[in-house]
């Protein structure tokens, strides 16, 4: 069964469960992956987080029933998960812009997410994927990185984690970070900078760290600063430009795992690489990703 096969599968797993119980536990055993890996696939295949798409389709539905006038509100909203009907309210009036009272009130109008289509999300995929792209597979000992870290959920990371580092980046916690070192590279990464995605120890909950950060080589006094130790590991390596990650990283949950013999190397980290270049603009900054990967 094949990646396409596996996430119809989750899709209608969702829509028979929409008023019952749906963990991102049992959709990633579903398409037999890690949550963590499962997370990145789903995005790269629909744009939009697995946790979002279940509460858009749900927020279809719930709108359905109000209008229908059958039910009482706080009757759908504990059908649809919420206890507290102000959260309902509030939850609701995200998606459709209008406290759920007000379909019964006068005419307002809906959104409607409607369920995922493959003939058109994944044709999507393939138009902004790439036709090619060259990798390499690379061994790498282990290694340190210090830094700022920030602990995601990957729903809030697609949401607010571009403005969290923007925002950090220019504060003066960041210069003294970059000091560490002065600019000088890694010898593990030949890299200044780097950002390692952590996944939760043994795939125990939803959330990764996220470390922004320098390659470290001996000890010294790192405070305030937290180091983390990268294991050794056989990594797949991309390089691309600043201006094609996303294409990129889409590229790779999306369309590589799936077109050849590997999966990901289980809670190993992936790996960043920054390469700025005097002169240019930053959105061609070179990048490198190091997946970690195992042969099936």
């Amino acid at each position: 069964m094949n990646k396409l096969d596996r996430m119809r599968l989750v899709v209608e797993f969702v829509e028979e469960n929409l008023t019952g119980d749906i963990s991102v536990d049992d959709v990633a055993k579903i398409a037999c992956c890690s949550k963590y890996h499962f997370q990145r696939v789903f995005y790269s295949c629909f744009d939009v987080t697995f946790a979002e798409y279940v509460r858009r389709r749900r927020f279809t539905l719930a709108a359905v029933d109000i209008a229908s006038g059958q039910e009482k509100i706080i009757e759908i909203a504990a059908k649809y998960g919420y206890q507290s009907p102000n959260a309902f309210t509030r939850a609701f009036r995200a998606v459709h812009g209008v406290n759920p009272g007000k379909l019964r009130s006068s005419n307002v109008k809906l959104t409607t997410y409607n369920k995922a289509s493959f003939s058109s999300e994944m044709a999507d995929v393939q138009k902004t994927g790439v036709e090619k792209m060259d990798y390499k597979i690379v061994e790498r000992p282990a290694f340190g990185v210090v830094g700022k870290c920030k602990k995601f959920e990957f729903d809030d990371f697609a949401k607010n984690g571009k403005q969290f580092w923007k925002e950090y980046v220019g504060s003066e916690e960041y210069k003294s970070l970059c000091r560490l070192t002065d600019g000088r590279p890694g010898t593990v990464s030949n890299s200044p900078l780097l950002t390692v995605y952590f996944p939760s120890k043994n795939n125990k909950q939803d959330t990764f760290l996220d470390v922004l950060g320098i390659e470290i080589e001996t000890e010294r006094n790192t405070e305030p600063f937290e180091v983390h130790t990268v294991p050794e590991a056989t990594y797949a390596e991309f390089e691309c430009s600043y201006r094609e990650a996303m294409k990129t990283n889409r590229y790779i949950y999306g369309q590589w795992f799936s077109a050849t013999g590997y999966e990901r190397d289980g809670d190993k980290p992936d790996v960043v690489a920054y390469f700025p270049m005097p002169w240019r603009h930053f959105s061609e900054m070179g990048m490198r990703w190091w997946v970690p990967v195992i042969k099936k």
